[in-house]
């Protein structure tokens, strides 16, 4: 396939849904030269399903992919085991390599759903860190870098001023993905916005290696449907990229308002134009729930087809505009059936999140508010938090 140079694309490629780009200007010149770049993306399978957070920077490959560029596809499953400390206040919890191998499963299947898989470039970084001489190469890694540096990270920072402890395996993470983009000859590499610091770090080590330093592009995290923290499984406000039809356009639906925008413009293909002309709809006080169903059918349709759009409009509109329990609702047998069991494993929330939703009236029991958080259910019972359901089996 040859690379493209189209202007008006390579713009939006550096603008839309990006946060920082370093350098840009060097990264324009070689998109504009034609030169066919190596774009390097990683990924550790800390679990097993991916969500539409996780399809924001994917979304970013596939435009240097239909532009012509090779999009390497890295699975972290070495690093996985370690832990990336980058945004958190406590250290991960150690993962085994068969939690690992588990995890990978799904991942390509799953990242289809966005890119072309079959023409991508798959690697993991256990090609080289799994190998006989990996402790001579952990040495020559640690040569390249002082601690002092690798302590300068924000996330290091708050740590130790609040008396946290710092494994030593998260001092040396950075160091491991840095070497990843020596192994790969990345000239471009993608990442979150609390990755900055490993990112910067790939370019350290290239350099060190007398490689050419690959540019960066930081992308915004993407706010959960919670409208507070950035989506994540655990904190139960994500939309999963496997997602029944019903279930995704349920949940976009349940945004805040103040999001809508970014949400257009990061999970979705609709173009920039029809996006600002939202923006300025919503500005000039048209009624969000109409704009919300357009970026509920956009998201829904890009992953589901116009069938699924249908499926998911009908469903939403049958339960929420005519009050309706759905046709079709996701089954579960708790391992306990008190309420706030059923709601933390059904919605996957924590226990004290699904006692603030009973307190404060979110929950109902066959259509009846329940603000009991010791009520039990029982088989055929029906729970309903917001526009979600589930059948106790």
């Amino acid at each position: 396939m040859p690379v493209s140079t189209d202007a008006q694309k390579i713009e939006e490629l550096l603008s839309r849904g990006v946060e920082e780009v370093i350098e840009k200007d060097n990264l324009r010149k070689k998109l504009l030269s034609g030169k066919r770049l190596r774009i390097k993306f990683g990924i550790d399978p800390t679990g097993s399903q991916m969500h539409i957070g996780h399809a924001v920077p994917l979304r970013k490959l596939k435009q240097f992919q239909e532009l012509g560029h090779q999009v390497i596809l890295l699975i972290g499953d070495y690093t996985a085991m370690i832990g990336d400390p980058s945004g958190r206040d406590s250290t991960r919890p150690v993962l085994t390599l068969e939690d690992v191998k588990k995890n990978m499963k799904t991942y390509v299947k799953q990242a289809g759903k966005v890119i072309d898989t079959k023409k991508i470039e798959i690697r993991h970084n256990s090609e080289w860190y799994g190998k006989s001489n990996a402790t001579g190469l952990l040495m020559e890694l640690t040569s390249k870098i002082t601690v002092a540096r690798i302590l300068e990270r924000d996330d290091f920072q708050k740590r130790l001023k609040s008396g946290s402890d710092i494994q030593m395996q998260e001092i040396m993470y950075p160091l491991l993905q840095g070497y990843d983009s020596v192994m790969l000859k990345a000239d471009v590499e993608i990442g979150g916005t609390d990755q900055k610091f490993n990112l910067l770090m790939g370019r350290k080590l290239q350099k060190k290696y007398d490689q050419a330093e690959q540019e960066i592009m930081t992308i915004p995290l993407l706010v959960g449907t919670d409208g507070e923290k950035k989506m994540s499984k655990s904190y139960g406000n994500y939309i999963a990229l496997d997602d029944s039809p019903e279930e995704m356009f349920g949940k976009t639906m349940s945004i805040p308002d103040s999001l809508i925008i970014k949400y257009f413009e990061l999970t979705t293909e609709e173009p920039m134009e029809k996006i600002l002309a939202y923006k300025k709809d919503l500005e000039n006080g048209k009624n969000p729930m109409k704009i919300k169903m357009e970026l509920a059918r956009s998201l829904t349709r890009l992953y589901h087809g116009e069938a699924g759009e249908k499926k998911g409009e009908n469903n939403f509109t049958k339960t929420f505009s005519k009050k309706e329990i759905p046709d079709v609702i996701p089954e579960l047998k708790p391992n306990s059936y008190d309420i706030i069991t059923v709601l933390a494993e059904a919605f996957t929330m924590s226990r004290s999140l699904a006692r603030r939703n009973i307190q404060g009236g979110g929950v109902k029991i066959n259509s009846d508010r329940n603000t009991d958080i010791y009520a039990k259910v029982k088989p055929g019972d029906v729970v309903q938090k917001g526009r979600f359901f589930v059948k106790i089996k």
